[in-house]
């Protein structure tokens, strides 16, 4: 059973409150709905030295990745300074490039969410003349 746009973006903004953001009071969630139909959940977690720091969209394709889900349809993706959620939070480049590994530029969704609901893009819209697997192997 797929779920809606507004069901995937439900569960960002739960993901969201989960964040760990002490230094940039930047609290992200992401909600990644795999082929399979189940849906992970990343939020962002800071760390003193930054380099460590991990996005949501991130934590979220780690922990498909690590329960065995590689192909993906869709992402919602939520933030806001202090966890009130204004504009949109748009993936960084390192996360637009883990979704690249995985994702089909043409098919694969992103809503981003601001205080009035949230724009819809694919891949391919946020990330033009991408590095992909198909890069590496001369396809």
């Amino acid at each position: 059973m797929m779920i809606t746009p507004e069901q995937l973006v439900a569960q960002a903004k739960e993901a969201m409150l989960r964040a760990y953001a002490p230094y940039s009071d930047c609290f992200v969630g992401a909600a990644l709905l795999g082929k399979s139909g189940k849906v992970y959940m990343g939020c962002n977690i800071e760390n003193a030295s930054f380099s460590p720091t991990i996005c949501a969209e991130r934590t979220a394709f780690s922990k498909a990745v690590s329960e065995g889900e590689k192909e993906f349809v869709a992402i919602a993706i939520v933030g806001g300074k202090h966890g009130e959620v204004k504009d949109v939070f748009a993936p960084c480049g390192v996360c637009r490039q883990v979704m690249a590994e995985f994702c089909d530029p043409d098919t694969f969704l992103l809503y981003l969410v601001h205080e009035n609901g949230y724009d819809t893009h694919t891949l391919g819209e946020l990330l033009p003349c991408g590095f992909y697997p198909k890069s590496v192997k001369g396809e």
